[in-house]
C-alpha cells in the first residue's frame, strides 16, 4: 500500500489523460498557455477538436489549468 493521498478533482484524471494521449500533463498545461485569453469552453473545444481528446479529460484540464492560473 502507498502512503501517498490519491488525486482529486481534475487532476484525478491525470494518468488516464498520460495514458491515452501519451503526453505529460506538463504538454497539455503549456499548449493551453498559448491560448490563455480563451473562455472555459473554448480551450475545452480546442483540445477536443485539435488533438482528439474527450470531453471530460479536455474539461479536468482545463479546469485545472485556470485554478492554478488563479494561485499564481
Amino acid at each position: 500500500m502507498t502512503d501517498e493521498p490519491k488525486a482529486k478533482g481534475p487532476a484525478s484524471y491525470f494518468p488516464s489523460i498520460e495514458k491515452k494521449y501519451r503526453h505529460p500533463i506538463t504538454h497539455w498545461l503549456n499548449l493551453l498557455k498559448t491560448v490563455s485569453g480563451k473562455k472555459h469552453m473554448e480551450m475545452v473545444a480546442l483540445l477536443k477538436t485539435e488533438h482528439g481528446m474527450g470531453h471530460g479529460h479536455a474539461n479536468a484540464l482545463v479546469a485545472y489549468f485556470l485554478a492554478s492560473a488563479k494561485t499564481d
